[in-house]
């Protein structure tokens, strides 16, 4: 890292946990390697705490910063303006301070779709079959509609606190888009195997079979699955879940939630500084990093 000048500028990520994040690592080596004074940091903040940092960082004169869970849906009460994205998602996970009004944006789902189009999948009047309506779940939705996908088949538990946000969503969206959205019980089995068989891609978007709890899948076997179907998790830790594992097995593409995560951090990089994080130079430096491969 380059030394903190006195005219360093901060970004950071609030988020709990956040330890595990390599957000840092994205946009410290970003900066360096472009010559921008200026430092990313990670913060364990959740919602009960969230005002008084967001009103700390304001006083601060951040450059901006990122949200994750669970701040997404808390922060927008703390904002003075949303993009359209945004406003239509109705989660932020990318904040930027415009002299001092703070602006709210959702990167999520460009990161997503550009994920999904890394592994020569073409979505454009394709179906869709989506597993929850969370933050991050809402944004592939919105973003997979605004690319031009055909249907989208979401799945929720009706007793979901969520469930009025993602029907206004589909409503919206179905307005301003060809795209078609439906939205079914997760516990209706039947219904989800027909709509997996009409789908060129099944996307889980929910924390089932994320660490610490990696023996949780999200579908009850492997006879949802066919070659033809695209897989992605969101999850990257662990690296494979139970699911991509069976994906893999019956020979479908699968693929995790990493490239999802470079993707939206280099939107929102591009959102404060104006410039394009270096992905070529950047995945060489957290291959060495990491020592994961399939970076």
């Amino acid at each position: 890292m380059s030394a903190i000048t006195g005219n360093t500028r901060l970004t950071g990520l609030l988020g709990s946990p956040v330890k595990h994040s390599i957000s840092p690592l994205m946009h410290n080596f970003s900066f360096q390697y472009l010559g921008m004074d200026c430092v990313y940091l990670a913060f364990d903040i959740n919602e009960q705490t969230l005002e008084k940092a967001v009103e700390g960082l304001k006083a601060l004169q951040v450059m901006g910063f990122n949200l994750t869970m669970p701040n997404k849906n808390k922060i927008l009460e703390y904002l003075d303006g949303l993009s359209p994205a945004a406003r239509l998602i109705g989660a932020v996970n990318t904040v930027e301070n415009q002299n001092g009004c703070l602006i709210g944006h959702n990167t999520d789902g460009i990161g997503f779709m550009r994920s999904v189009k890394e592994q020569g999948i073409q979505m454009k009047g394709q179906t869709m079959t989506l597993m929850g309506i969370g933050g991050a779940a809402t944004a592939i939705c919105a973003q997979a509609a605004l690319d031009g996908v055909k249907k989208i088949h979401i799945f929720a538990r009706s007793a979901s606190s969520h469930l009025p946000r993602i029907q206004h969503l589909s409503s919206e969206l179905e307005k301003e888009t060809a795209c078609q959205i439906f939205i079914h019980d997760t516990k209706d089995l039947d219904t989800l195997k027909t709509t997996m068989k009409e789908s060129r891609l099944f996307v889980n978007a929910t924390s089932v079979g994320m660490a610490p709890h990696t023996e949780g899948c999200i579908l009850p076997d492997p006879s949802f699955l066919f070659p033809e179907l695209a897989v992605a998790d969101i999850i990257y830790s662990p690296w494979e879940t139970r699911l991509l594992t069976m994906a893999k097995e019956a020979g479908c593409i699968a693929f995790n939630g990493y490239s999802m995560l470079l993707w939206q951090g280099a939107e929102a990089f591009h959102i404060w500084t104006g410039q394009e994080m270096p992905m070529k130079q950047l995945k060489d430096y957290l291959r060495q990093k990491t020592g994961i491969s399939g970076i």
